[in-house]
């Protein structure tokens, strides 16, 4: 399942045009609806209209999850702007996830 970008494109130098992400699950399970929910969301509100997600379900896909890695589902990663990064869980910890995807600086 793939969300196409939406609205205006914001050009920044420091960020390339649109954000790749790619959510790992495993079949529709309620954890897995919850994450694409609260990904959905955070990307509306932090990213609207610079983002694509795609999301890969381990299920049918299983040989997917060598390639970034994956240990743990539902996991988010942030393919664009480099470097990747990865994030475990439902998202529904919203400033863990906006910190973890660069939108909000880390406190030291």
């Amino acid at each position: 399942m793939n969300t196409p970008p939406t609205g205006p494109q914001t050009p920044d130098q420091d960020t390339p045009d649109i954000w790749t992400l790619r959510l790992y699950v495993a079949g529709q399970t309620p954890k897995s609806i919850t994450a694409f929910g609260n990904l959905k969301r955070i990307c509306e509100e932090h990213l609207q209209g610079r983002y694509q997600i795609e999301v890969i379900d381990l299920l049918e896909h299983p040989q997917l999850a060598r390639g970034d890695q994956i240990l743990a589902i539902p996991t988010l990663v942030r393919r664009l702007p480099e470097p990747v990064r990865k994030i475990i869980g439902d998202l529904s910890n919203t400033e863990r996830v906006l910190i973890g995807l660069d939108l909000l600086p880390r406190v030291p």
